[in-house]
């Protein structure tokens, strides 16, 4: 065996801005390479010197495409990094349409922040182009669930499936020595099981060092049925006379959404509804869905051989233009519209927000985990107003939250996952999670298996031995 290091360089105390760096075997490899979202003490972190040079790092495996963990990307290549970036097949597709769409609204808030006067930075620059995000995608080198990448005779590297988002994984890094392997997991996020769309998180074993999301680590999914919750959400709406508005994050979530309110139409517990899905990236991220069958669950697949279009409601229309966009202005009543993004951070889901939180009759659904400092989270807290674009705007629309849409394993299904480990690992790093979370979990972990647990915080440093 020989001395590593783990480099704790985000998600610590906070759920975004996922990196972690090995360094082993004279390799220095980057387990995601995030943005950090939420508070904007978090937001200035993005702005910062990454705290590696970038040409130093030889190698960055991705977990999935969220911009959490991708987002930074395009700022790391045009900070002079030129080695590869791994990540699954899916998770290829979905960052073209995420990194360019991420670069997309970096430039047009700066646009609006310069037009409107609202920022204080003249003039207001995008963190990074859409240029920078097609130059970083030329680093993208996509991998099988389960292939190898050997980066020498003994140390092997591969994804396993996370069953979080489509194309998510867990990263498996496994020094082979005749006598003893040894084993990091990263667990990426875990899926919640059950999805209706994907695979369960797949079992691992052998492990000896374990870096474990803990975004729900002290909450349960409530056992209500999410397709229940969103059958009455929409009924009342109707009832109300108004619209209902579902911020949404464009990847998984929104397909899922679609594919619920598809079942509640064909089972005739909704009444059909126009359903206007007003994001670009969640209209391409719909189409990857559509052709990506390899990495979806059975009944999925079965669904597709009965000839069913699973995310397509009757009334759907996709909104792709601008001026489509500003149509669904007219829209007064008995409406759906699903907009990105999913916590309210920006967007063309604000300016629905703006114009339709001031009405009685409009409904707002959020239908997944809204991070402390997010927009979403200050509207699922109840507050009276929200600033959007720089001007306050009045809460009147019912706020609905519907946590169990959530792609995040709960701690039940945190700890059910552990509990099938064949040994103890030797260290447990608690992860992406609040404070609270976080330590909910480890406290779990400690009570129900005895193992040794560590909740690092950012900057700390890790000895550990492979």
């Amino acid at each position: 065996m020989s001395s590593a290091q783990l480099t704790f360089l985000g998600a610590t105390g906070t759920v975004t801005g996922s990196r972690y760096l090995v360094e082993m075997r004279g390799k220095k490899i980057l387990i995601d390479c995030g943005l950090f979202q939420g508070p904007k003490e978090n937001r200035q972190r993005n702005w910062e010197p990454f705290p590696v040079p970038p040409d130093e790092i030889d190698l960055v495996f991705l977990t999935h495409a969220h911009i959490d963990h991708i987002g930074y990307t395009p700022r790391f290549c045009r900070e002079n990094f030129n080695g590869r970036i791994y990540c699954t097949d899916a998770t290829n597709e979905l960052s073209k349409i995420l990194l360019r769409d991420s670069a997309h609204l970096q430039e047009e808030d700066a646009y609006w922040a310069n037009k409107k006067g609202f920022s204080k930075h003249k003039p207001a620059l995008p963190l990074f182009t859409v240029e920078d995000a097609e130059k970083a995608l030329q680093y993208f080198s996509p991998l099988h669930y389960g292939e190898d990448l050997y980066l020498s005779g003994d140390f092997r590297i591969k994804f396993k499936d996370a069953g979080h988002i489509l194309g998510s994984a867990m990263v498996d890094i496994k020094i082979i020595n005749r006598q003893e392997s040894r084993k990091i997991v990263f667990s990426g996020d875990l899926g919640q099981p059950g999805n209706p769309i994907l695979r369960d998180p797949i079992q691992v074993y052998n492990v000896d060092y374990l870096i474990i999301e803990s975004t729900y680590g002290d909450r349960l999914h409530e056992k209500v049925s999410t397709s229940d919750e969103l059958a009455r959400i929409i009924q009342e709406s109707v009832k109300r006379g108004g619209v209902l508005l579902i911020p949404s994050f464009a990847v998984e979530r929104t397909q899922v959404v679609l594919h619920t309110i598809r079942e509640l139409e064909e089972k005739w517990l909704i009444p059909s509804l126009p359903v206007f899905v007003d994001s670009p990236m969640a209209i391409e991220a719909t189409e990857v869905f559509d052709k990506r069958l390899v990495d979806q669950n059975l009944a999925t697949r079965i669904s597709h051989l009965e000839g069913k279009q699973i995310f397509y409601p009757q009334k759907l229309k996709f909104c792709r233009s601008r001026e489509e966009s500003k149509a669904i202005n007219n829209i007064k009543k008995e409406a759906i519209i699903i907009s990105s993004s999913g916590m309210a951070t920006g967007g063309r889901v604000l300016h629905h927000l703006a114009l339709r939180l001031p009405d009685p009759n409009n409904t707002i659904a959020f239908v997944g985990y809204q991070a402390v400092g997010t927009r979403g989270h200050h509207l699922v807290d109840g507050k009276p107003e929200v600033k959007i674009h720089g001007r306050q705007i009045p809460v009147n629309a019912w706020v609905e939250n519907v946590p169990g849409f959530s792609g995040h394993a709960d701690y039940h299904a945190i700890l059910a996952w552990l509990m099938a480990f064949n040994r103890p690992p030797e260290k447990t790093f608690i992860v992406h999670g609040e404070p609270e979370a976080s330590a909910s979990l480890a406290e779990k972990i400690r009570s129900h298996f005895n193992w040794e647990v560590d909740i690092p915080e950012l900057g700390d440093v890790r000895e550990i031995e492979m």
